[in-house]
């Protein structure tokens, strides 16, 4: 059994892009989803980092159903079975914790973990992981340094979500890599945007994330 549905990571793969999203108020999760639907980015993550993420996500996932919602900063069990009972169609963490991986297929629920070494890939792979976060891509060395260290594993059909310091500058570079589903980025819709309400913005960042895996990989998906 593999640890993350195929029609879900289909979705996140056709996106492209999926929106990094850390956020204190809850009432703005709607709006935001929105703003970011509208810009052509259809999957977002909250992550777990504030009190009122599990409130947001369950706002997005009961009122927004184009937007594919996800949870980010999942670090424990108990956090695992919060996302999934808010509505979370799909949780990752920033590294690899082999309890969470085993509790998240004895739910069925889709969970990549984090991974930045060849020694996680293959513990993750164990395990039955086949969609992974690369994370922090940019520790790592960027799109080329992605691409190193994934080679050894092409053959087993690996998907990789590289996040940590993407842009827009960098983010078609990491798209042209085949093994790449999908790429994370905060700065698509930022804290100071968030706190501004300025959906206009978060949405002309949404349509450069669109255009960019649009122009990059129009005929893959």
């Amino acid at each position: 059994m593999t640890t993350f549905d195929q029609e879900t990571a289909e979705r996140i793969a056709q996106c492209g892009n999926i929106a990094v999203v850390v956020i204190d108020d809850a009432s703005k999760a709607i709006d935001l989803a929105h703003a970011l639907l509208h810009g052509g980015v259809t999957a977002m993550e909250l992550t777990l980092r504030t009190p009122g993420a599990l409130a947001a996500l369950e706002n997005v996932a009961s009122n927004v159903p184009d937007m594919l919602v996800g949870a980010g900063t999942v670090l424990t069990t108990s956090q695992l079975a919060e996302a999934r009972d808010a509505g979370a169609a799909f949780a990752v963490a920033p590294g690899f914790n082999p309890k969470v991986v085993a509790a998240a297929i004895e739910m069925r629920f889709s969970f990549a973990p984090g991974i930045m070494t060849p020694s996680e890939i293959e513990g993750a792979v164990e395990m039955g992981c086949r969609l992974l976060k690369i994370f922090p891509a940019n520790v790592i060395g960027g799109p080329q340094a992605l691409k190193t260290l994934t080679a050894p594993y092409a053959h087993l059909g690996l998907r990789y979500l590289p996040l940590g310091g993407l842009s827009p500058e960098n983010t078609a570079e990491y798209l042209r890599n085949p093994a790449v589903a999908a790429c994370g980025g905060s700065w698509i819709a930022p804290a100071k945007l968030i706190d501004a309400c300025d959906w206009e913005a978060i949405r002309a960042n949404a349509a450069k994330a669109a255009e960019l895996s649009n122009t990059v990989r129009p005929h893959r998906f």
